[in-house]
Parts: structure tokens; C-alpha cells; sequence
């Protein structure tokens, strides 16, 4: 138990470097922004209480915005990834359930199974974020652009970390 909570806030504190010292300062063409700080949210355990996750999506986004200086539209973006997350995790359940001392891991329940969760959590976080951002549904199709563009990269970094650093 000591072990896991010591990793999970290495975790923590290592993606949030990352994200603020490399990935913010990737802006690809205007529409890619890698938020790879989400990452943090979609492995936390199974059996994470729900306030814990509220607590720790609001910790994380916290975190971000005092970085970038984005007055809490990361929070607001990862709360709300955290609030969706049981439930998404419960859209993908196998029909026997999750295997107890098991991680929301592309090696433990496979490609499709990481894919879907990840892109649909990550969707909902970017959708927040980005409209957030912008408070105003006059370039609702270059924003939601954004978002699409954004999750694909987003996405796909994530699944590329689950295959070079976090192995079985």
C-alpha cells in the first residue's frame, strides 16, 4: 500500500514536469496540443474511491494551472475527467468484472480495451478544456477541430508510453 502511494505521487510530480517544462511548450500548427498529464488520472487503481479521484484530478489540474497561470480551466478539465472515469470504466468492464491486483494497462486488458478508455476520458477532458478556453461557441468548429486533433496526438502519446515506459 506504502508502495503504491509512494508511486502514484512520483507519478504526479513527474508528469506534471513533464508536461510543464517539455509539453507545453509543443505547439503543433496551432491545433495539437499534447496534454499528457492526463495520463495520471487513467492509471490510478481500480479499486481508487471516487473522492479520492475528485481529490487527485483536482490536485493535478491545480498543479497545471498554477504553472501555465490558466486561472482553472485545467482543473475544471480534470475533475471532471475524474468524475466520468468509473463510469467509463464501467462501460468497458469485462462481463466477469476486473481482475483484482490489476491496472487500467494496455497489458493487462489489451489495445482496444486501453484505446477506448483513453480516448474517450481524454475526449471528455480536452472538450472542457479547450471550450473553456475559449467561452465562446463562435469558433465552435475550429475548436472542436482542436479537440479532435488534440485527443488523436494526445492518444497516441499516451498508448506509445504504455508500450516503452510503463511495462508489465
Amino acid at each position: 500500500m506504502i508502495r503504491l502511494l509512494a508511486r502514484n505521487i512520483i507519478r504526479f510530480i513527474i508528469l506534471i514536469l513533464v508536461q510543464v517544462l517539455l509539453l507545453d511548450n509543443v505547439l503543433l500548427g496551432g491545433y495539437l496540443n499534447p496534454y499528457f498529464y492526463v495520463l495520471f488520472i487513467l492509471l490510478m487503481p481500480f479499486e481508487t474511491p471516487r473522492w479520492l479521484l475528485l481529490v487527485a484530478g483536482f490536485l493535478l489540474g491545480l498543479s497545471i494551472d498554477l504553472f501555465t497561470n490558466t486561472l482553472g480551466m485545467h482543473t475544471a478539465a480534470a475533475v471532471l475527467m475524474a468524475f466520468m472515469r468509473p463510469w467509463v470504466l464501467s462501460m468497458f468492464a469485462p462481463r466477469d468484472g476486473y481482475e483484482p491486483e490489476t491496472y487500467p494497462r494496455i497489458h493487462y486488458y489489451g489495445f482496444g480495451w486501453f484505446a477506448g478508455y483513453a480516448a474517450i476520458l481524454t475526449f471528455m477532458h480536452h472538450l472542457v478544456l479547450f471550450y473553456v478556453e475559449v467561452f465562446h461557441f463562435q469558433y465552435f468548429f475550429t475548436t472542436l477541430l482542436r479537440v479532435i486533433l488534440s485527443t488523436a496526438l494526445t492518444t497516441s502519446t499516451i498508448i506509445l508510453s504504455q508500450f516503452f515506459i510503463f511495462r508489465k
